[in-house]
């Protein structure tokens, strides 16, 4: 994640651009700290601003942390989608999608650890945003085990559900360890495991033709998936 420069203090700043400032500034004391440890004040004298100013973008630390909460999940959902969508290989795909996971958690900014390691997931608000985070990636890849292995919505999800925890709980465990294994070494470890069992299923079939037009069509397969519906919105 691009850092932004602290401008000289007293400077003033558009908008957009002093909130991307107190949101790097508020990153890094929530990632080291938690939420209940940090201070307001701790972040307006990160960020070189008074807490006036801080107040003023963020009327509560509460809603600083979902600010950054839904940034980083954003992150997290943009980067995984583009893995997916990056090659029509499914073992490519496999390995991108599971390297996405490893390439979250290996950023410094420690964005991760507000996803996937929260201490505030008691709070509903976080807690909804968390599982939806989860349900959004494991959608994007049940959309690609549906189109290519005929399974159901519910089995493909399911599977989806299994990669994406394996890859995030592997990637975690994997920086917990001190990068004891080279990043591309553990990734691929994983990959090795995830597609020897999803290789198994057989491709599907040829989706069937659109019906003629003027016709309308029972099939329903033609119609987009839940978990389509899911994968497609929000997209950024």
């Amino acid at each position: 994640m691009p850092v932004t420069q602290d401008p000289p203090r007293g400077v003033r700043l558009p908008r957009r651009e002093r909130r991307a400032q107190l949101l790097d500034a508020a990153r890094s004391v929530f990632v080291t700290q938690g939420f209940h440890a940090a201070a307001m004040d701790e972040i307006a004298v990160q960020a070189g601003v008074s807490k006036p100013v801080l107040y003023q973008h963020f009327p509560s630390k509460q809603e600083l942390y979902l600010a950054l909460l839904d940034e980083s999940i954003e992150m997290l959902v943009g980067s995984l989608r583009d893995a997916l969508e990056s090659t029509d290989d499914n073992a490519e795909r496999v390995a991108a999608a599971i390297g996405a996971y490893f390439d979250f958690v290996d950023d410094p900014d420690g964005a991760y650890r507000l996803v996937f390691e929260s201490d505030l997931v008691n709070v509903d608000e976080v807690r909804r945003r968390v599982e939806r985070a989860d349900e959004h990636c494991a959608a994007l890849v049940a959309v690609v085990i549906v189109a290519d292995t005929g399974l159901s919505e519910d089995e493909a999800m399911l599977l989806a559900t299994g990669l994406t925890g394996m890859a995030q709980t592997s990637a975690r465990r994997w920086l917990r360890n001190r990068r004891a294994l080279p990043k591309a070494t553990a990734a691929k470890l994983i990959m090795d495991q995830v597609w020897g069992g999803i290789s198994a299923f057989p491709r599907s079939h040829p989706r069937k033709p659109p019906p003629a037009a003027g016709r309308r069509s029972n099939d329903t397969s033609a119609r987009p998936s839940k978990a389509e519906r899911f994968a497609n919105s929000e997209r950024t």
